[in-house]
């Protein structure tokens, strides 16, 4: 029995087509970096949790990169293990940020 053909390449605009067509699918189809990057923006906004998978997804991406070597992606993962692991997490109710309470406008004087 002959194997199978190799999965076709999607180009550009087919990808566009499939996104469109398939509205759900882009989440699916989601980098695990991309989505490490979001919770790290939200974390350090404070409306977010960070966990160490998130961490390690950005060490390996910039070690695959070359950004940083193997070595310091240790370090670094050494060094925020421990405080990753003791945070408690948030409730949800404060992970939410409030909404600020709007101000009346001041009376303008009249120049007489």
């Amino acid at each position: 029995m002959p194997p199978p053909p190799p999965p076709a390449e999607l180009g550009g605009s087919q990808i566009s087509s499939l996104l469109e067509a398939l509205p759900g699918i882009a989440s699916v189809l989601r980098s695990p970096v991309a989505d490490a990057l979001v919770k790290a923006i939200r974390a350090a906004a404070g409306v977010g949790e960070f966990t160490m998978d998130d961490a390690d997804e950005l060490v390996r991406y910039a070690v695959r990169r070359g950004l940083i070597g193997p070595e310091e992606g240790d370090r670094v993962l050494g060094d925020i293990e421990g405080p990753l692991k003791s945070k408690p997490k948030p409730a949800r109710a404060a992970a939410r940020p409030r909404a600020l309470a709007k101000k009346k406008p001041a009376k303008k004087k009249s120049r007489r």
